[in-house]
């Protein structure tokens, strides 16, 4: 796996002009923060050696390169999730290669079902934990000392003060932002009414299928992370309807935005 991750930044790296300061996922329906990228670079994964492609709507599958204000950024148009059939390992891969790249700071968002009573559709929230309910984890076998650890700390898997920063950014830009936990399941179907039931109840305020492995995977490698969710479905009783991947899609586009500003001004405060 060190082979290719090295194999694939090397690569990556006599396309690019600049060091990427700052690495962005984006989730479904959530590629729009491409539009306020002064883009230098765009790399189709199926061009990339060793690179994972994407078979999701609303995830493009493009590797880019820019600014947004003075930072250099590297932005994942697309991202890649296990109920696609990748491996935990091949999902780790490209967080791997943004570190390899240079990146010193990783922000994620997603699409996600809110279990939390007080969320409305289209809230967002900041992630301020996780509760891994995934069948395995990026980390599970032979460890690369070179990356990190064998056993990793997870006190801290969202920092603190990149949640602080962006939650001044919401009130100043009277933006509605929540914060919460964040419960990663394998997907691809939405949940049942007690699978809800069961999520909330062991403590979390919204569930997805994906981040989670991304995060663990950057903590690995000490790159301090910030996620946030915006809730395109609800999962509490009385609430729960019939949901499908389109309307989760239509609900992010209307919000991405507020979450767009958010990311904006938290990149340049980094």
């Amino acid at each position: 796996m060190l082979r290719e991750i090295v194999m694939t930044s090397d690569y990556i790296k006599q396309k690019i002009s600049a060091k990427p300061e700052v690495g962005i996922i984006l989730g479904s329906g959530l590629g729009g923060l491409v539009d306020d990228i002064d883009v230098k670079l765009k790399l189709d994964y199926v061009n990339i050696p060793n690179f994972p492609v994407s078979t999701v709507e609303g995830h493009s599958g493009c590797l880019i390169f820019g600014t947004i204000g003075k930072k250099n950024i590297v932005a994942l148009q697309g991202r890649f999730h296990f109920y696609e059939g990748y491996s935990m390992q091949e999902l780790a891969f490209p967080v791997r290669v943004l570190k390899q790249l240079g990146i010193e700071t990783l922000i994620l968002s997603n699409a996600s079902g809110g279990v939390n009573p007080d969320f409305e559709i289209g809230d967002i929230m900041i992630i301020n934990d996780h509760i891994n309910l995934l069948p395995a984890n990026p980390l599970i076998g032979e460890n690369i000392n070179e990356l990190g650890p064998r056993f990793l700390d997870m006190h801290n898997a969202y920092d603190k003060n990149l949640i602080e920063e962006a939650l001044k950014i919401a009130a100043a830009n009277d933006i509605n932002c929540k914060t919460g936990v964040y419960a990663a399941v394998s997907g691809p179907c939405y949940e049942t009414p007690a699978e809800y039931r069961y999520i909330r109840n062991i403590g979390a305020d919204a569930v997805g299928m994906s981040t989670v492995p991304e995060v663990i995977t950057a903590r690995h490698m000490g790159i301090p992370c910030f996620a946030l969710s915006i809730i395109t479905d609800l999962g509490v009783e009385g609430k729960i309807v019939e949901i499908s991947h389109q309307e989760v899609v239509e609900v992010a586009h209307k919000t991405a935005p507020q979450m767009t500003r958010i990311i904006k001004e938290l990149v340049g405060r980094i």
